[in-house]
């Protein structure tokens, strides 16, 4: 691998780089009280002891007071952040990578009921439709505050022993001057572009005057808004030299597109079932026009592609950011010629869809990620082998094996079906989902590394579990739709699994029935559509599909903006009977009149599809727990503290049983994998 244009070093400056890959600035949503502390610095570490070049953390680190964080940034405008940053760099720096930060304003990418309750500012009063904050236009005073409070913020990451910075320019309050979009001063900072660029070299020279000339400043911008009246191409061509020319920066870290609506950011940073790296090619010609050392990265989630990123020449630096939260070792993997053994990226964007609404990053199929000071990403060898028997080839079951393996235990799977995969190999059914299988593939790939025996065609029994003598026992069947509560003339619906697999074909006229708000129900509505069914999807929720995330439902309501498609919210579906060659469905809701009176209605259609969610196939489970130890009980302290479970019931004779996932109860795949990890790491 030593030809390998990844592993080649990058020399930025007086930096040099041991690698070309990176992880671009982000945001986990880590911190404590806004500022970088165990879990935010190991989290960074484990990535550098594995041999990354480059880490950025922080995504959008404020720099003032009136940028209120709208999830858990780093709060940059304090002094206190200044030894939490330094331990997080020696951390890194102990392995040889180097370690930035991004320091931003968000301007109106926020809201005023942050924080201290600060009015928004932008260059403008135009309001920004994700963060719905109506921003006070900038004056003079603000930005001569705004400028100290940047070059303060660099001031606090020089002392810190960081290697650079890098200012945020996409959606943000510096490209909200850039943008005739959202500058709507008029003077010497408004009108034409030179204007609207004047703040930004103004906080540079700034931001130099303080940490010197060694010290790497960089830009990560969008060289084409997309929209009309917006930035275009050239307007970014023409910013990127003069970026350079400035004398002012040492990097360009080049997106495109704009990130002020859900579709928008989206594009951006595409999410699974959108093209691989789509802007790869536009920061290729900003490095060949410019000809200035260019980072790049969005949704470059495999080797190949960021291999030839750097081969071809489109940039110096490429981010593979939610590769490495899929699998932090990527790189010590690269370098010792394991490349096929990397955990795949599947593009799910959980990690980031988490942060959208408030919760900490996870990867989707790794739940070490984001918890490296309680959960390890190399799973520790057992003082003893252990006879472990689990029920069930899906993600929650698959990783049970998986990490039984790694602890050296005897394992053996057994799977009612001819294919291991369970509801991801379901959801894998439809075209834009199909990443998800790399879930499964994976975790086959390991099990049959490490020795698991997987028994397909096994529907089992207690008599097949007791006959291979277990230590342990792990129920991991997961569950089934749950289609007779409320009982709504059920022999008369199909429901979401039934369009999914392909068994039932839709309708020419379907009611879409979701109480549950989650994946099943959207692509379900996406296959049906794509038929040209005269779809109506309704919800008794005052919102569709409330669990699944904001990034997530674009590819969804793209597919869905119809004219043969309607949604109905704060409706439900009463009861549904025959009624000649068609059905009546009768529909309620939950919002009664002041009066009582029920707020009645029909539909007459030909089918009629529901989603109730996931009931537990627990059967086995029940049946087995006289035969254990434990009852089937779990002690959560000890579960939460890391500590093997050694809870004894039944006298004490017996083997160890327990179930996870969606056996339990309806939850998704990474509280699957998160189940069998936490429990299985201490057999």
């Amino acid at each position: 691998m030593a030809n390998d244009p990844l592993l080649q070093p990058y020399r930025l400056k007086h930096l040099t780089l041991k690698n070309r890959l990176m992880m671009t600035s982000h945001e986990p949503a880590y911190p404590e009280d806004g500022m970088p502390k165990a879990l935010y610095r190991e989290y960074h570490a484990e990535r550098a002891r594995a041999g990354i070049g480059l880490t950025m953390t922080a995504g959008s680190a404020a720099v003032a007071k009136d940028s209120p964080p709208v999830f858990n940034n780093i709060l940059a405008y304090k002094d206190e952040v200044v030894p939490w940053m330094r331990e997080l760099t020696d951390a890194c720096h102990e392995h040889g990578t180097a370690v930035m930060i991004q320091l931003t304003h968000l301007g109106r990418r926020t809201r005023w009921d942050k924080g201290d309750w600060l009015p928004a500012v932008s260059a403008s009063h135009r309001r920004e439709a994700s963060h719905r904050a109506f921003p006070k236009q900038v004056e003079n005073w603000d930005i001569e505050r705004l400028i100290r409070d940047y070059a303060d913020a660099a001031e606090r990451m020089h002392a810190a022993g960081l290697d650079g910075i890098e200012l945020q320019a996409y959606g943000h309050l510096m490209d909200q001057f850039w943008s005739p979009l959202t500058n709507t001063l008029e003077g010497p900072y408004g009108g034409e572009l030179d204007n609207r660029l004047r703040f930004t070299f103004e906080v540079l020279s700034a931001i130099r005057q303080r940490v010197g000339e060694d010290f790497i400043v960089g830009v990560r911008y969008t060289g084409d808004e997309m929209l009309d009246g917006g930035l275009s191409a050239d307007d970014g061509f023409e910013i990127s030299r003069r970026l350079k020319d400035s004398g002012l920066i040492d990097f360009l870290n080049v997106v495109r597109g704009h990130i002020d609506t859900d579709p928008g950011l989206t594009d951006v940073i595409p999410v699974q079932g959108m093209p691989s790296a789509p802007h790869l090619d536009f920061a290729g010609e900003i490095r060949r026009r410019v000809d200035f050392p260019t980072f790049h990265g969005a949704k470059i989630q495999d080797v190949a592609t960021a291999r030839h990123a750097i081969a071809a020449g489109k940039a110096d630096m490429i981010g593979m950011t939610r590769a490495h939260m899929a699998d932090p070792h990527l790189v010590r993997k690269l370098m010792e010629g394991r490349e096929e053994e990397i955990r795949p990226c599947v593009g799910a964007n959980y990690c980031l869809d988490r942060i959208y609404q408030g919760g900490a990053a996870y990867c989707i199929h790794n739940a070490a990620t984001g918890r490296e000071t309680t959960m390890p990403h190399t799973i520790p060898r057992a003082e003893a082998s252990r006879r472990i028997v689990i029920i069930g080839a899906g993600p929650a079951g698959l990783e049970a094996a998986r990490v039984a393996g790694e602890r050296g235990h005897r394992v053996t799977v057994l799977e009612a079906a001819s294919d291991a995969g369970g509801q991801v190999r379901l959801t894998a059914q439809s075209e834009r989902r199909r990443e998800m299988m790399g879930i499964i593939d994976w975790r086959l790939a390991q099990c049959d590394k490490l020795g698991v025996e997987i028994r397909y065609n096994v529907w089992a029994e207690v008599e097949d579990v007791l006959a291979e003598s277990p230590d342990a026992v792990i129920v991991a069947t997961g569950g089934y739709p749950q289609d007779e509560l409320p009982k709504i003339g059920h022999e008369l619906v199909i429901n979401t699994w039934d369009v999914i697999s392909g068994h039932v074909a839709p309708g020419k006229r379907v009611l879409l029935f979701d109480e549950t708000g989650d994946n099943a129900a959207m692509q379900a509505a996406e296959i049906i559509a794509t038929t040209g069914a005269e779809l109506e999807i309704m919800t008794p929720d005052r919102t569709f599909a409330a669990d699944i995330m904001a990034m997530n439902l674009v590819p969804y309501m793209r597919a869905l903006q119809r004219p043969n498609v309607t949604f109905t919210s704060t409706y439900r579906l009463k009861s549904v009977e025959r009624d000649g060659d068609a059905l009546l469905a009768r529909i309620t809701s939950d919002y009664a009149l002041p009066d009582g009176q029920e707020l009645a209605q029909e539909r007459r259609i030909d089918q009629v599809v529901v989603n109730y969610g996931i009931t537990p196939l627990s059967d086995i489970y029940f049946e087995l727990k006289p035969h254990s130890c434990n009852g089937g009980a779990v002690d959560y302290d000890d579960l939460i503290l890391g500590r093997p479970q050694t809870m004894v019931r039944n006298g004490g004779d017996g083997f160890q049983l327990f179930r996870i996932g969606d056996a339990v109860a309806s939850r998704n795949t990474h509280a699957a994998i998160y189940d069998a990890l936490r429990l299985v790491k201490d057999l």
